[in-house]
């Protein structure tokens, strides 16, 4: 009788487990046992498949992170200032449902608010959202405890989304589900969770690249147009779409997805647009007339020389800047030996968008972790610019606490800036490390097995029509091989004929 090793379906394909690839993840295993053996169970049999391990860590965490929040849950959002700072306990959540009229009833966008803010600053999905979370607040007696109530089910509503980001995420690579421990895991996911309402465009966006992933393009575009219509962000995905789909002229690809996120777009913004201009713009308007804010480098240059930066220049400048990060990833795109995966460059314009930005808050970390998790899946980087991130965290709170504090209790300015400068590091290092796995694709523990782009979806394995550069003609030297079946000649150009790339031995 054949042993269990001999039957099993998976012999012949690479171990991906990041316990047997990863020296930092088989290191942290050895806490809950050690690596998996060759006679654990793989693949989806048994009822805590990975996909499941993956969510319900994902949801501890992020219970973890309400737990963080309960002194400020508890007393300090509503006595004194500096308080919610010196607990790093703080959150726009419970101060938004008085100072946004959620507590009068108002209707965002259409009621006028007391105040210096005339309406709701927010794109129309995400005030859906607040709203939603309103209508279901049914509390009674003192404000504080609407506040307290209010937070509350909007904690609820957005450890929803976070089940979503990490099933998506899990599923997104087939053969790689482990590798959302890491978003599952992220500390700085667990501390901001709860600050905003990002959650809620993060989840769309993890589901767009997981349809994407699948080859379901417009429903890929569909919600990326929601996520947009939450958060403005997402809509930067297009970009490193067209650069892909130009080099392997998937033109009508990217048209389906394009149109689909216009339309999705449209459909939520629309009836808003028509019926209350005014507050709808207000997003549009208080995001260009805002000034310099914390956690930019502008700050820095701000806070060192002494001079305030005009706000028209600051928004010219980071305009400028950001152009230039998009041209230096679409020459990246086209001279790379192999075509880069789609999570690499996704990753690379958020992070450029994020670093150029004039205001940084610490809940911005939250666009880039799943796509870390998809683009750069090694532990030791990860928790690098983890402990940047966490540090930035700290260091906005402590800052606060000392500007707020009447005894100047906390970080100084010149603390603040080193924590901002962390924060910058800390993402540039993972940028770094991703162009360096485009530059040689046998470093990307991804591609390491054979593979090509497990988010790829149409793109995964396609051949490429259109590069630049002596690099981009070329196979590189040491691109690891497939363990089996055909290979791909990635880099050479399409045969005039038509013929699609040519397996190899």
């Amino acid at each position: 009788m054949p042993s269990a090793e001999e039957t099993s379906v998976y012999q012949d394909r690479p171990d991906v487990r990041p316990t047997r690839r990863d020296k930092i993840a088989a290191a942290g295993s050895e806490l809950i046992g050690g690596p998996a053996g060759r006679w654990a169970l793989r693949g989806s049999s048994g009822r805590l498949t990975p996909v499941r391990v993956v969510a319900l860590v994902a949801i501890g965490m992020f219970a973890l992170g309400m737990v963080q929040k309960m002194p400020c849950y508890n007393w300090a959002w509503f006595r004194g200032t500096s308080s919610q700072y010196t607990h790093a306990c703080y959150s726009d959540i419970p101060h938004l449902f008085l100072g946004r009229g959620f507590s009068e009833g108002l209707i965002p966008y259409f009621d006028r608010l007391p105040g210096d803010m005339e309406y709701l600053e927010y794109p129309v999905l995400t005030g859906l959202f607040m709203q939603v979370a309103s209508w279901l607040n049914l509390a009674d007696g003192s404000v504080q405890n609407q506040e307290q109530t209010y937070w509350m089910i909007n904690a609820g509503m957005l450890m929803i989304c976070t089940a979503v980001i990490a099933v998506c995420v899990a599923r997104t690579h087939r053969r790689r589900p482990w590798d959302a421990l890491l978003l599952a895991l992220a500390p700085a996911f667990a501390l901001t969770a709860t600050i905003n309402w990002d959650l809620l465009a993060v989840a769309l966006t993890a589901a767009a690249m997981l349809m994407w992933s699948r080859g379901r393009t417009l429903a890929f575009g569909i919600l990326i147009g929601l996520a947009t219509a939450a958060k403005l962000y997402p809509v930067l995905l297009l970009g490193p779409l067209l650069l892909l789909c130009w080099r392997a002229g998937k033109w009508r690809e990217f048209t389906t997805a394009t149109l689909g996120a216009a339309g999705a777009w449209l459909v939520v913004n629309l009836p808003v647009m028509l019926l209350a201009p005014e507050g709808w713009k207000k997003f549009y308007t208080f995001s260009r007339e805002r000034q310099v804010d914390f956690g930019s480098f502008w700050l820095i240059i701000t806070q060192r020389t002494g001079e305030p930066l005009e706000v028209e220049s600051v928004n010219t400048y980071a305009t400028l800047l950001m152009l230039l990060a998009c041209a230096g990833i679409a020459a990246l795109t086209f001279t790379a030996p192999r075509r880069p995966r789609f999570a690499q460059l996704a990753f690379l314009v958020v992070a450029a968008f994020i670093l150029t930005n004039k205001v940084y808050s610490p809940q911005y970390v939250l666009w880039l972790i799943p796509l870390a998790a998809l683009a750069r899946p090694r532990w030791r980087d990860f928790l690098i610019w983890q402990a940047c991130e966490v540090m930035y965290f700290l260091g906005i709170w402590m800052y606060l606490a000392y500007t707020t504090s009447p005894k100047h209790q906390g970080l100084p300015t010149e603390g603040y800036q080193l924590a901002i400068a962390l924060h910058l590091i800390g993402t540039l290092y993972m940028c770094a490390v991703i162009v360096r796995d485009i530059l040689m694709p046998e470093r990307d523990g991804v591609r390491n097995d054979g593979s090509d782009d497990p988010s790829g979806g149409v793109l995964d394995g396609a051949g490429d029509v259109f590069v630049l550069g002596h690099r981009a003609t070329h196979p590189p030297r040491h691109v690891a091989q497939a363990v089996e079946g055909p290979r791909v000649e990635w880099g050479a150009q399409t045969e005039a004929s038509g013929a699609g790339p040519q397996p190899s031995a």
